[in-house]
């Protein structure tokens, strides 16, 4: 479920992109939030509170959690699925954080990656998960950050503890095993060579391989257009095809959507897979200012099947702010 992938060009090119895999339509819309916004927790009284530094353009799931997105600064969050997390249990020591707005905390209060994770590893607050909408299993994610410099880290939570693995090198992140493992299982295929083979499958381990090897054999480029060519041609390679199911392993699902940050133009591009066209998102000219910036919504339908192209600014329509899922927790 999810693939993530940075590439690096020429002249300063760097590319966030990500593939949004489920088994169901997650009712994904496109909002665009200003500055100055005060947020908490939403986790009850002890909630953590702060308020939006920067503004930022996201995609929700189920209109009640930042999934995917990138702020002013060109900072990149993105969530994908890793069953083997395991959050902190919540006590009264630090302010809580429901999960449902763990991307949006990120994006909200910082520009890069290395100022983002010298927050988190003092762990300001305590990340609580809750089931899935409409489901009986737990929400266990890991964050992926990027940013303009071409920067990357990833967070997981393991045994309650968030672990950091932070480098420029660390280019794609999928799901299971964590990323430990993943990184030790693609040695192996970095031994064979992907011009002699790769593994084919939509497992996240064949996944993560697939996509390691084509970032970096595709040409680099210095037209963000050919760029983004090429970035969207593996992203693509590494997504599965709409409508396939693993009965025997319910975390493989259908490519829903992708997104493509290109940070140097700050541009927000969205694929859906039921529609025939990508379209974008001119981050920079948003006004995301305090005093005249709004609360904006895309709405993308079910399935995300209204179609767009080209630019889609003046498609946003003002709307209420969606309230990110709450997850009471008891003193």
């Amino acid at each position: 479920m999810c693939t993530r992938i940075i590439y690096h060009g020429l002249q300063g090119l760097n590319f966030t992109a990500r593939s949004m895999d489920w088994k169901s339509d997650m009712h994904t819309n496109l909002w665009v939030l200003p500055r100055g916004i005060a947020r908490n927790g939403n986790c009850g009284p002890d909630s953590v509170q702060w308020t939006a530094k920067y503004g930022s353009v996201v995609a929700t799931g189920y209109d009640v959690s930042s999934t995917d997105g990138v702020n002013e600064a060109g900072l990149s969050v993105n969530l994908l699925w890793l069953a083997e997390s395991q959050y902190p249990a919540p006590d009264s020591s630090k302010p809580l954080l429901t999960i449902a707005a763990w991307a949006q905390y990120v994006l909200d209060q910082f520009a890069t990656v290395d100022e983002a994770i010298k927050a988190i590893s003092s762990e300001p607050f305590s990340l609580v998960s809750a089931n899935v909408p409409g489901e009986e299993r737990l929400t266990t994610l890991h964050m992926s950050l990027s940013d303009s410099s071409g920067d990357s880290a990833i967070i997981e939570y393991i045994d309650g503890k968030p672990v950091i693995h932070h480098s420029r090198d660390y280019q794609v992140m999928t799901n299971s095993p964590t990323y430990d493992e993943q990184l030790a299982l693609n040695k192996y295929w970095e031994s064979i060579g992907g011009t002699i083979m790769l593994p084919g499958t939509n497992r996240a381990a064949d996944r993560f391989a697939r996509a390691q090897f084509y970032i970096n054999a595709v040409e680099k480029q210095e037209d963000p257009d050919l760029a983004l060519a090429s970035v969207l041609s593996v992203i693509r390679n590494a997504s599965v095809p709409f409508g396939l199911s693993t009965p025997d392993q319910p975390n493989i699902s259908s490519t829903r959507w992708r997104t493509v940050v290109d940070h140097k133009r700050l541009r927000y591009y969205f694929e859906s897979t039921t529609t025939p066209n990508v379209f974008w998102v001119d981050v920079g000219s948003l006004d995301f200012s305090q005093e005249t910036g709004t609360i904006r919504k895309l709405e993308l339908g079910p399935n995300q099947r209204n179609i767009f192209h080209g630019v889609v600014n003046d498609n946003f329509v003002a709307a209420p702010a969606f309230t990110f899922l709450g997850i009471p927790v008891k003193a």
